[in-house]
């Protein structure tokens, strides 16, 4: 796994959000970006990190933040997260795995003694020029924004 690191510049990527609309990373220049990375939509610890996202959303859009979800879940259930829990962010279907491999979070996990390969809950801070200001690996789920705030 190579994860991009404090510094780093964020290469441009591309990919489709929920609703099929095509999201780069090019969209946000000028502008501070939340990227998280969540293993699987509509699971406890996910629902949980984007519900406390989406709870303090004006407290970080007064920061300056935009956000975006990614997951490798398809436009589907990206849809269905999004409206059940009515976040007001994108959610990125990246069933192919360009943007979770762009940001080096898929790799060996571990859960109830079983290896796997997954998402590695991951966010990540980008600063107004495209380079990773933060990245936050050990993600409170619900206390996310918290984290993200209190730099």
């Amino acid at each position: 796994m190579n994860t991009l690191k404090q510094g780093d510049a964020v290469p441009n990527f591309t990919a489709k959000d929920e609703q099929g609309n095509t999201i780069s990373l090019s969209d946000y220049k000028g502008k501070k970006l939340i990227v998280f990375f969540y293993p699987k939509a509509n699971t406890p610890g996910c629902t949980a990190e984007a519900c406390n996202l989406r709870d303090n959303y004006k407290a970080l859009q007064d920061n300056g933040y935009a956000i975006l979800g990614v997951s490798a879940d398809s436009e589907k259930k990206q849809t269905n997260f999004k409206e059940k829990y009515d976040f007001p962010f994108p959610l990125l279907a990246d069933e192919d795995k360009t943007v979770i491999n762009t940001f080096g979070v898929w790799g060996p996990k571990k859960f109830m003694g079983k290896e796997y390969d997954g998402i590695h809950r991951t966010t990540f801070i980008i600063d107004e020029e495209g380079k990773v200001e933060r990245v936050i690996d050990k993600v409170k789920t619900k206390d996310h924004a918290a984290q993200i705030l209190d730099e």
